[in-house]
């Protein structure tokens, strides 16, 4: 039952024109030949770079393909009446800086938060006086132990310590979301001066150290060790351990039993919004909502955002400097910087000129790791799922547990770990793990009265099929069939409530979003692509092989990373390949007063606008091979010191983490922002 071709239009006419295109109708609307800096893409990490770069005075122009900005993060009416988050659904990870920075509520962006935020019904029999058993979760302690003590009182025990261990997990890693990577080759072959200034990008990492303290080989484990083992060190009931789980494995071609796939863990506790640590929430009017409110914030400030306006080329001058770009059509654009928030392999494969990047670069590039498990589905149905479990009120109001997140096929680690081995052999999973969200349950504006449009975020299934056959029609149907007879068997009459649906395995997400590989993330988690080597080792810091040339998506730090911080205790000179007897006082000094990634002042009247000086109670200097991340103390006799490790060996082997913290994907906006302070800088210095 596909959308018919009527629903998939745009229906542009029946959505009211956002504030960011009303401001642009003037001037701003037209297109000139030149600008500051153009960005190629109007995903929302492209956005929020065009809304710094205007604000700190960088005339700025986007280009988006699509007829609709926000890339993955849109609102798409793809049946009449029905308004989906086609893609990105959910809003938790977006950064506390750039929603009070950008004043994205001063623009428009309202947000619904969801409390409980995951419900797990059970498949088994019930009476006529008890329904089956279901699992809800949300922020009241107390309850969340009475749903776990069905299963297990011991877990309803443990799973405040085990939430407790997680959020501090959490803290040490939130501060290194906010800054580009350490400055490895600076650091280790820079001048004086470039070293001292690669210094500041250490402070992170320092904090991160101290917050993980003595517990750190615990948390080595969560990082390394299956989840499906690290869950089994905390709970003994399946259908808990397996509703943490699908936090482990959503997004990723991963199993729970796959060592390293603990680092989606932090999913449900990473983010932030108006102030409620792990809050997850839905955009009124969708996603496209908050792409819609960082336009707004980006226009009103003088930028310029054009739909329908394909980059076709980044030009490069004779002495390999970028300058502008090239519409499709023949239109040229010149500019002092390009970004792109197009993935690594669109960026530098198709639209920059192959003749100046270094074939060792191209080549890392190509081999970038982009496998996705995910077919995402959007339904509208004329009435509320009724869930054996949670059986529907009179007059089918949304109750609770309607607002979730919710988790079907997950009963039991087993069934997950058995779907992969299907993906695995180039077959859709016969019983798929399915997170099911009804958004309209808390926004009636995305549906006609009495309805409501479900999300279906669905794995595994393979980008190519057994014997290299693709997906067509017919295969892309049979596979949301067998997803809404695994719904119906939870929820009796779903598959009648069905009015329409649109289906987008991972070839319609990387034809209709550019996601590669429909990888969400632009590729995989892997130790070998975040953090130092997101997109490729020595390209984490924005900046590309093509001066002016910068990457601002999902591809670039920090579409997630893992570190590894060693508490060291010991004195300083014996750390190290040559002994150090101190640190000269200028590696301290030197220091700036704020870290990359951080706000800059605005350029007044040809100087710096002055702000007050941050200090350290740490000491930081450089020891090779490896760096002091800080140390409390004297520098002769410190009490305690973290190392970050930075040898070839470890961080690019994949062979100790091999999954990142956080999902890369979750609509962060962190890249977006580094990017543009990073551009700005050296727009400054040039």
């Amino acid at each position: 039952m596909a959308a018919s071709g009527r629903g998939l239009s745009r229906a542009l006419h029946s959505t009211p024109c956002p504030a960011w295109k009303r401001v642009q109708s003037g001037a701003n609307g037209c297109l000139k030949p030149e600008y500051d800096a153009v960005v190629i893409g109007a995903g929302h990490n492209g956005l929020v770079a065009a809304a710094y770069l205007q604000r700190l005075g960088v005339n700025t122009a986007v280009f988006e393909r699509r007829h609709v900005i926000g890339g993955a993060a849109v609102t798409e009416e793809i049946i009449p009446g029905f308004k989906f988050s086609r893609a990105s659904y959910l809003l938790s990870l977006l950064r506390p800086q750039i929603y009070t920075d950008l004043e994205l509520k001063k623009h428009g962006l309202k947000l619904h938060l969801r409390n409980p935020y995951s419900f797990t019904p059970m498949l088994e029999e019930g009476t006529l006086s008890k329904p089956p058993r279901s699992l809800l979760l949300g922020t009241d302690v107390a309850e969340n132990q009475k749903q776990i003590s069905q299963f297990s009182r011991k877990d309803a025990q443990a799973f405040p310590r085990y939430e407790e261990f997680m959020k501090r997990l959490v803290l040490a890693i939130d501060p290194l979301l906010d800054a580009a990577p350490v400055d490895i080759a600076a650091l280790q072959h820079g001048s004086l001066l470039q070293r001292l200034r690669a210094l500041s990008t250490l402070r992170p990492l320092l904090k991160a150290g101290r917050t993980l303290g003595a517990q750190l080989p615990q948390y080595y484990e969560v990082l390394t060790a299956p989840i499906s083992k690290v869950l089994d060190q905390w709970f003994e009931s399946e259908p808990l351990k397996a509703t943490l789980a699908t936090d482990a494995v959503i997004g990723a071609m991963t199993s729970p039993h796959t060592p390293g796939s603990g680092y989606v863990l932090l999913h449900h506790v990473m983010g932030s919004l108006e102030g409620m640590q792990g809050a997850w929430s839905y955009v009124q009017g969708g996603m496209g909502a908050l792409s819609d409110a960082i336009a707004s914030s980006a226009t009103a400030h003088g930028a310029s955002i054009f739909t329908e306006k394909t980059v076709a080329k980044v030009q490069v001058n004779s002495e390999g400097r970028v300058q502008g770009v090239v519409l499709q059509g023949g239109e040229e654009v010149r500019s002092r910087v390009v970004l792109s928030c197009a993935s690594p392999q669109v960026t530098f494969l198709e639209l920059t000129p192959q003749e100046w990047l270094p074939g060792a670069f191209v080549k890392r590039i190509s081999q970038l790791d982009t496998q996705s498990p995910v077919t995402k589905i959007n339904v509208a149905v004329d009435r509320l799922p009724n869930f054996q479990a949670a059986p529907n009120a009179p007059g089918d109001q949304p109750q609770a547990h309607h607002q979730c997140s919710i988790h079907l096929n997950c009963e039991d680690t087993l069934l997950l770990h058995q779907a992969f081995e299907d993906a695995k052999g180039g077959l859709p999973s016969q019983r798929p793990m399915i997170e099911l969200c009804i958004p309209s349950s808390l926004d009636p504006t995305l549906a006609p009265t009495g309805c409501h449009v479900v999300s279906l975020f669905t794995q595994y299934t393979p980008y190519t099929l057994a014997g290299g056959k693709v997906w067509d029609e017919q295969k892309k149907n049979t596979y949301a069939d067998k997803v809404f007879d695994c719904i119906e068997a939870y929820a009796p009459g779903f598959k009648r409530s069905v009015l329409g649906r649109d289906i987008l395995t991972p070839q319609d997400l990387e034809r209709i979003f550019g996601l590669p590989g429909g990888n969400i993330f632009h590729g995989a988690m892997s130790l070998d692509q975040l953090y130092f080597a997101r997109p490729v080792p020595q390209h984490s810091d924005y900046r590309c092989p093509v001066q002016g040339l910068y990457l601002c998506g999902s591809g670039a730090h920090p579409g997630d990373f893992t570190v590894v911080v060693i508490s060291w205790r010991r004195p300083l000179w014996q750390v190290g390949e040559a002994p150090i007897k101190s640190c000269p006082d200028s590696y301290t000094s030197a220091l700036p007063a704020k870290l990359p990634g951080a706000p800059h002042p605005p350029l007044r009247q040809g100087g710096w606008q002055s702000v007050g000086q941050e200090t350290s109670a740490a000491t930081s200097c450089l020891l090779p091979p490896a760096v002091c991340v800080g140390a409390t103390g004297s520098l002769g006799s410190c009490s305690r010191l973290w190392l970050l490790s930075v040898s070839p060996a470890l961080s690019l082997s994949g062979g100790l983490l091999s999954r990142p913290l956080v999902p890369g994907g979750g609509v962060m906006g962190a890249a977006g922002r580094n990017a543009a302070h990073i551009v700005f800088r050296d727009l400054k210095n040039m």
